[in-house]
């Protein structure tokens, strides 16, 4: 009689623990196959930011970041007619066909557009914290031009409640 009750001790927490595993796998493979997100962007225009090109600013310009806080690395810049995806993170800069890119009104929705084919030459990066902006420079190899861009904080709301 011992014995069966020292089995069924470690029997029902071992259920539980399987139950608890196949759960969490089923709510991951669910998140995964989720058509809405899935390795979509949506570009917001960034207000009060500013790009130059060799110190000169361009006549038709804007620059977009994505809505998600967790992505703020990435940065979309307009210059003319030609698009340029940034991840200042890894320091690399990506060609942008303009094609990729679907209008929402004023803004942008975009599918991944970080793909190792279409890696820009850069060189000489500088990411530094101005004050009320971060400072980002580079180096575009293929135009020989530098680009300097002026990102402005977001608002620290922590205050606020």
């Amino acid at each position: 009689m011992q014995q069966r009750t020292t089995v069924a001790r470690f029997v029902r927490p071992a259920r539980i623990v399987l139950f608890c595993f196949l759960f969490l796998a089923s709510c991951v493979a669910a998140a995964r196959s989720y058509p809405g997100k899935s390795g979509g962007f949506v570009w917001k225009s960034v207000d009060r930011a500013q790009i130059k090109l060799d110190e000169k600013t361009p006549l038709a310009w804007n620059i977009y970041q994505t809505t998600q806080k967790k992505e703020a690395n990435l940065v979309l810049i307009l210059l003319g007619r030609r698009f340029i995806a940034l991840d200042l993170k890894a320091r690399v800069a990506y060609a942008v066909v303009a094609s990729d890119l679907k209008p929402n009104g004023a803004d942008f929705e975009s599918g991944d557009l970080f793909v190792e084919s279409r890696i820009l030459p850069t060189e000489g990066w500088s990411l530094r914290d101005v004050g009320p902006a971060e400072l980002i420079k580079l180096r575009l190899s293929d135009y020989g031009t530098n680009l300097q861009i002026q990102l402005p904080h977001p608002p620290d709301l922590r205050g606020l409640y």
